[in-house]
């Protein structure tokens, strides 16, 4: 499969960024992708820096003029493309979703966002309500993505489920960066860790991950903050974590790139951690917090 990214740095002007999109997806289309991924909320700002009930105005119906335009540019291209949009679902009800279009305009899939973040200049649960859909994959002419959003890349358990519903891979429209006052080595901890637990759900899982995340300096509204510096650095890895591929982490990119999904049958072969899963002794996993009662010994 030949999937093309987008690590786009975004403005203010909405219509402007959703054409810099189109003419992105049109070239990477041109240069052989089949599968074009977008970087999570593409349309706009990252408006979760503050809490403000007129950003609620930038949510869009699906599907809506908005969701359309992505939907016949699949049809024209013959591709899939996986967006992410700010959905309105009804008045004071909202979702952090993405959309898959399939190859011949049809809307694949839908995923709202499970875990939805809460912390300073990412208010995110101010805006959206969690997913409802659960963690099912969606079905498309190429095969079946698993695709989650942001905050889930940072939990096992989403990226564990995408797989054993038949997920073939996993993909996470983002946006994450830094906090202007943080230092020089604990933003580098901080993109590591992001960048190590995504390989390490595609080592657990033998499958591919696909992280596209949005890149420059987007400034905070109320001027609490010195805003987010989103830190690029979009990459693809294979089943075993490798990395086939690594954007910057300050530039615009674009880029296609070959995996090879028949390699995933040959490393669950070779590290069968599905065959070796103690489903019996998994129970507790379901508490939040393991500190009420002692977790019942097992066989080894």
């Amino acid at each position: 499969m030949k999937v093309g990214i987008i690590q786009q740095h975004n403005t203010a002007d909405i219509a402007d960024n959703r054409r810099r999109l189109i003419d992105k997806i049109r070239h990477l289309a041109a240069d052989g992708a089949e599968l074009i991924v977008n970087q999570e909320l593409h349309d706009s700002l990252y408006f979760c820096q503050t809490e403000s009930p007129e950003m609620c105005d930038l949510a869009v119906k699906v599907p809506s003029e908005a969701t359309a335009a992505y939907a016949d540019l699949a049809k024209e291209l013959g591709v899939v493309i996986v967006t992410s949009v700010f959905e309105r679902r009804t008045a004071g009800l909202y979702h952090n979703t993405a959309l898959v279009f399939d190859t011949d305009g049809s809307l694949a899939g839908t995923y709202r966002k499970m875990h939805i973040p809460d912390d300073p200049a990412y208010y995110e649960k101010f805006y959206f309500a969690p997913g409802d859909l659960g963690f099912r994959p969606i079905d498309t002419s190429l095969g079946r993505l698993g695709v989650l959003v942001c905050w889930d890349q940072w939990y096992p358990e989403a990226a564990r489920l995408m797989a054993l519903a038949g997920a073939e891979i996993l993909i996470y429209p983002t946006a994450i960066g830094w906090e202007s006052t943080d230092s020089d080595e604990e933003k580098a901890r901080q993109r590591e860790a992001w960048i190590t637990v995504q390989r390490g759900h595609a080592v657990a899982n033998g499958l591919p991950v696909v992280a596209v995340n949005r890149v420059g300096h987007e400034p905070d509204p109320s001027g609490a903050t010195g805003g987010i510096q989103f830190w690029g650095s979009s990459f693809v890895a294979g089943p075993q974590g490798e990395m086939l591929f690594a954007a910057s982490d300050s530039l615009e990119t674009n880029a296609v790139v070959d995996i090879d999904l028949r390699r995933c049958e040959q490393v669950r072969r070779w590290w069968p951690f599905l065959r070796d899963r103690r489903i019996d002794a998994y129970a507790p996993i379901l508490n939040r917090f393991n500190d009420e009662q002692p977790i019942p010994p097992h066989d080894k």
